[in-house]
């Protein structure tokens, strides 16, 4: 019988496995037997760099994971299945593939998903989101018979979208619904700076546009309607309007949640259950969700010294 206390990750991004290897790091590993769930069929890869994957189209340039990291330290990955239910009466996590494991602890890292907006027509065949290789792949195919690309959303991940659409070879749109790019980043200076360098380089930047409508283009496959009566005709168009915590699984388990979402959690990182924590931008502290690298790994260090009684870091971000 092993006297391992057997911990389940639920999730394997870039937060996720952050957390493992912080984990080895501590020195306290070998207490546990970990098993790790990731819902896509590839282990980690780095999505603040998306667009490097575009340079060979592989992996590799993106990969997080050295080839022997999870034999090495005898953690079980599960790739390519969906955790579905965690069942804190058995203490089991079941999986799509019909696999259970028992835990003693969880580590919820299930990341977001990204937001599209319910505009009439976002539903239609070459409408994409910028979120995982499969996105890419999609796009990328998609560009092959396009000469036009629009990128709805003038945030960091969509003007990074729209640097890789350009890439592609396409006529390039950003468009965004605030007065300026990079809204909650910049102030009014620093935005008609920012669109004058996007600009220069090729990008068309369409600011203050609401979009009402996306239905069949004279001249283009889409023709976008914003609401104040001028249209944007475009072949593709990606959507990059924002995040929405990948939370079904813990209101399914019944944890604590906020208002809008999200998974509420303490300086610790521990939610309404004490044997299950939540890291990453499914995880609301303070009443906010960070879609940020720097805070997730801040949260998944703060877990592990908490897990392991090793450290004393505590999630406390400003």
């Amino acid at each position: 019988m092993s006297s391992k206390i057997k911990l389940v990750v639920v999730g394997n991004g870039p937060v996720g496995h952050n957390f493992l290897e912080y984990l080895v790091e501590s020195g306290q590993s070998e207490n546990y037997q970990v098993t790790v769930f990731g819902e896509e069929p590839i282990p980690a890869y780095d999505r603040v760099h998306l667009t490097a994957w575009f340079k060979n189209q592989s992996v590799k340039d993106i990969n997080m994971v050295h080839d022997d990291f999870y034999p090495r330290n005898n953690f079980a990955l599960h790739t390519g299945d969906k955790v579905t239910q965690i069942d804190r009466f058995k203490r089991v996590v079941i999986a799509e593939s019909g696999i259970e494991v028992s835990y003693d602890k969880i580590i919820l890292a299930t990341g977001s998903f990204p937001f599209v907006p319910p505009v009439p027509g976002h539903q239609r065949d070459n409408v994409f989101v910028y979120r995982t290789i499969d996105d890419l792949e999609k796009i990328t195919a998609a560009a092959k018979t396009a000469k036009i690309g629009t990128v709805i959303g003038g945030g960091l991940l969509g003007l990074e979208a729209a640097k890789a659409v350009m890439d592609l070879g396409l006529k390039t749109h950003v468009v965004e619904f605030a007065p300026r790019l990079m809204a909650v980043q910049v102030d009014d200076g620093g935005g008609k700076m920012l669109s004058k360098k996007i600009e220069d380089l090729g990008v068309s930047v369409h600011t203050q546009k609401n979009t009402q409508n996306i239905s069949d283009g004279d001249g283009a496959f889409h023709k976008m309607s914003f609401a104040d009566g001028s249209e944007l005709e475009t072949d593709l168009i990606v959507f990059s309007a924002g995040i929405r915590p990948r939370d079904e699984l813990a209101r399914q388990a019944g944890l604590g949640m906020g208002a809008r979402g999200g998974v509420v959690i303490n300086n610790n990182c521990l939610t309404s259950d004490p044997d299950i924590y939540a890291i990453g931008e499914v995880a609301l502290w303070d009443n906010k969700i960070y879609g940020l690298i720097a805070p997730g790994w801040a949260m998944a260090h703060a877990a592990v010294d908490h897990l392991t009684g090793t450290g004393t870091s505590e999630f406390l971000w400003c």
